[in-house]
């Protein structure tokens, strides 16, 4: 048999009368790039946590270079040379580099009695000058940027001499350059000998970096393949048990003006912005994090206070621009932290879906319960909700069924304009391809939809025209075959007057 640095046999592990894993066989080699892909829900995360000693495994075997290992405890995972790098990184910010990088396993002297600082501080550097030179060991880790926390939480894990090291959605916060950064990084650390097990719903980072793919399914491991033989549409297929449509986007826009921003803006958060939305078209918003992206639509949707400007819909000033007058105006948000900004998690989906039109399922103070009930089942199996249960708490669904659930409240709404603020984020592959659609029949109907993104390929899948932002400034419009990653990236860059 080939040499594997990781070997997880049989691995199963159940919550109650649930089967979170089923015989699940997950095998690394020395010095690949390994992707963990699945739709939410089919094991990547419980099998990660196991083999991070923070679950333990109700069956199977779990080898490290050839010897058996028990994970009982994270420190058993660390003993073994595994890391995990989490989603949210785990670190404190008020502490330097290095002291976060010793967290946990100080270096001391004076037999144990005292943490040697000046020893902590040496190595930190020697390790940092390998990974990126720029990264200051003294400097507090709130003030880095989260592209660099998450390389002094690979140096973390090279402290300990980790020859795996897990990432979880390692590129959620970062732009497109310091992905760039990442993927040189972790083909140093490729040549360097450590395994690398890269969790990530984005498909062009997988075939960017990665070697080979296990596939995981309803808890079950379904294929490993070489990513060099396969291409985004097999591999979904295979993730999600059917062929996935793929959408060929029509632009729906007609000439009637929908949305109008007239020089709207928010200290230096947002600079004057101005620009439409026509009927049926789809206007992309790209630029880099903090570009003023989210900031723009909560301006439109009412939630933030406008310092100047104006907003429109079919031509009537939204006055008294606040919440309340949005949704009457017809503006719907779809935000971008749909936990804790776009449901109230212990209600049911029908209670979410009626949140901004409650008074249509009122009368005399009054809920019409089956005028809801009739509405709500109406829309989100319009929606393609799955499970199609309206009494169903919000919170119990995957994310993009939540995602479902606060578009249906804008379609029950009768909602004009859409925002949409990074639709997909944490989503999976099959979810992704629905939202498009939605986005796609919400065009045809006839609505003006906005979305912001962080991904290019989203954005240029789904636009009929992309304004592009820096530093709280749109800095141009494109359109037509002038939507390209180049032009998107150039103009979110550089200080480029609009044209």
């Amino acid at each position: 048999m080939e040499q594997y640095r990781l070997m997880m046999r049989g691995i199963s592990k159940t919550y109650g009368s649930a089967a979170a894993l089923q015989d699940v066989d997950f095998f690394v080699k020395p010095g690949e790039v390994h992707a963990l892909i699945g739709e939410n829900g089919a094991g990547k995360s419980t099998l990660l946590n196991i083999l991070s000693g923070v679950r333990p495994a109700d069956g199977g075997e779990i080898s490290v270079n050839g010897v058996l290992v028990q994970m009982k405890n994270p420190l058993s995972a660390r003993h073994a040379g595994i890391a995990m790098i989490h989603q949210e990184l785990q670190h404190v910010p008020e502490l330097s580099v290095a002291q976060n990088m010793f967290l946990g396993r100080p270096l001391t002297k004076a037999r144990g009695m005292w943490v040697d600082k000046r020893a902590q501080l040496e190595r930190a550097r020697l390790l940092l000058k390998q990974l990126d030179p720029s990264i200051d060991p003294n400097e507090p880790i709130k003030n880095l940027k989260v592209s660099q926390q998450q390389i002094v939480e690979i140096a973390r894990a090279l402290l300990d001499d980790a020859k795996i090291i897990a990432m979880d959605e390692p590129t959620s916060s970062l732009t497109p350059r310091e992905f760039d950064r990442l993927a040189e990084l972790i083909g140093d650390l490729k040549s360097m000998g450590v395994s690398l097990i890269y969790v990530s719903h984005k498909m062009n980072e997988i075939f960017r970096v990665c070697d080979r793919a296990t596939i995981m399914r309803d808890g079950r491991q379904v294929g490993v393949v070489n990513i060099a033989d396969e291409d985004e549409e097999s591999i979904v297929a295979k993730m999600v048990g059917r062929k996935i449509d793929k959408l060929d986007h029509n632009s729906w826009a007609t000439d009637r003006e929908v949305l109008r921003v007239e020089n709207l803006a928010r200290g230096s958060d947002v600079l004057p912005a101005s620009f439409s939305v026509r009927a049926g078209e789809v206007l992309g918003i790209a630029g880099l994090v903090g570009a003023g992206r989210t900031e723009l639509l909560k301006l439109i949707a009412g939630i933030d206070k406008r310092s100047s400007g104006t907003v429109l819909v079919n031509g009537t000033a939204v006055r008294n621009h606040n919440v309340s007058a949005a949704i009457r105006a017809g503006i719907g948000l779809v935000p971008e932290d749909r936990k804790k900004e776009g449901i109230i998690k212990e209600r049911a989906v029908k209670m979410n879906m009626a949140l901004p039109s409650m008074r249509n399922f009122t009368l005399g103070g009054l809920l019409r319960k089956e005028k809801l009930n009739r509405v709500a089942h109406e829309v989100m199996s319009e929606l393609k909700l799955r499970p199609l249960d309206i009494e169903k708490t919000i919170g119990t669904l995957s994310g993009g069924n939540q995602q479902k659930v606060i578009i249906g409240r804008w379609v029950a709404a009768d909602a004009q304009v859409f925002l949409f603020d990074e639709p997909t984020r944490g989503i999976d592959i099959g979810a992704k391809s629905e939202i498009y659609n939605l986005i796609e029949k919400l065009a045809q109907a006839g609505k003006a939809i906005v979305v912001v993104s962080s991904e290019m390929t989203e954005i240029m899948r789904i636009s009929d025209r992309v304004l592009v932002m820096r530093e709280g400034k749109i800095t141009k419009e494109l359109s037509g075959s002038a939507i390209t990653e180049e032009n998107i990236a150039r103009f979110a860059i550089k200080d480029v007057e609009t044209a």
